[in-house]
């Protein structure tokens, strides 16, 4: 089986290697708001996405553009809370060509001390209200292999804290933990909306208590080379006073781990908090055959029965109707859409 990292490292040297052919594909039209150009090879305003981030005045009252030329934009970006409706647009010919990318982990050593901690290793973190990103990816590519030493793996692409949040035919890539779609705390509702994405990773890989909407994406299991278990999909957290948790539609879940092998969900209970009852719908979507025949497993001694878990007319070789897969009905299916879960937010339209 090749390596995750061997199969990152290049895909990042391809989009170094093709930066400069991509800019003549750049796509032309209007940009939002005042804008700033990222391009790695210093023919811009700045050279790294955080320098563009922090350029971003405090407070902006609205749409503010960061334009990213093709090129591989290495090192941890932070957009803070009061930097609002940040548009982050690749303007390579796909979303192959502007990659945002770092390497550390849950249990990498921090300079100063201690560990990153699995929020702390986050390649990208996004607290800014309002912001977008299109035509580009995200990754994480910490070393698992490289650093044994290292038992805690987690390891963040992005983290979103914040509501209004879309991801517009970008992807996501990791292994543990790639996507945490989350809120500032437990009593906060934050929404994602994720269309035409492509979403990778093993374990957990994507997980949170935020509202999430995945509309039209692939999201891809990597084969760890098991034969019983190569890793977990969703691991929502979603609050028990949230009704809208993580939603699947239209959608292709695809893989080539042996057929069986990936389950759809666990539910997860940070620091075992009983009012995080994982709530993910799964509808009209494609499921490979990697798939488990009872794809809801427990999480500890946290059983998948008692969080709120669906699916709707799902097809493909990983699809079934059975005691252990529950099922909306038409009249909770009517209620379980993209508008109901976005309510007053339209990024769809």
């Amino acid at each position: 089986m090749t390596s995750r990292r061997t199969l990152l490292t290049a895909a990042l040297g391809a989009v170094a290697g093709s930066a400069t052919a991509g800019l003549a594909a750049s796509p032309a039209g209007a940009w939002p708001g005042p804008h700033l150009t990222v391009a790695a090879d210093g023919s811009g305003d700045h050279t790294s996405i955080q320098a563009a981030v922090d350029a971003v005045p405090s407070g902006n009252p609205g749409p503010f553009t960061i334009k990213v030329r093709p090129g591989v934009y290495r090192g941890q970006v932070i957009i803070p809370a009061d930097k609002p409706g940040i548009v982050l647009r690749g303007q390579g010919a796909d979303p192959t060509q502007v990659v945002i990318v770092d390497d550390r982990a849950n249990g990498t050593p921090r300079p100063d001390g201690g560990t990153w901690g699995t929020s702390g290793s986050a390649s990208v973190t996004i607290s800014g209200a309002g912001f977008s990103a299109r035509n580009l990816t995200f990754a994480n590519d910490f070393d698992e292999a490289a650093h044994p030493e290292i038992t805690s793996k987690q390891a963040v692409a992005v983290l979103t804290r914040a509501d209004r949040v879309a991801f517009d035919n970008v992807r996501f890539l990791g292994n543990q933990d790639t996507l945490y779609v989350n809120t500032p705390d437990a009593a906060t509702v934050s929404r994602v909306y994720l269309r035409k994405c492509y979403v990778e990773g093993d374990v957990d890989f994507i997980f949170g208590r935020a509202t999430a909407v995945f509309d039209r994406c692939e999201i891809r299991s990597l084969n760890r080379g098991s034969t019983t278990n190569n890793g977990y999909v969703t691991a929502a957290s979603t609050s028990i006073a949230n009704p809208s948790g993580f939603l699947i539609v239209d959608s292709k879940l695809t893989s080539d781990a042996p057929a069986g092998t990936v389950f759809l969900g666990r539910p997860w209970h940070p620091s075992n908090d009983p009012a995080a009852i994982a709530q993910t719908v799964i509808r009209d979507s494609t499921l490979g055959a990697h798939i488990a025949a009872a794809p809801w497993t427990d999480f500890g001694t946290w059983s998948w029965r008692d969080a709120r878990y669906a699916e709707f007319h799902n097809r493909g070789p990983g699809a079934a109707i059975t005691a252990d897969r529950p099922q909306l009905t038409p009249t909770q299916a009517a209620a379980a859409t993209v508008d109901t879960y976005l309510g007053d937010w339209h990024p769809q339209h």
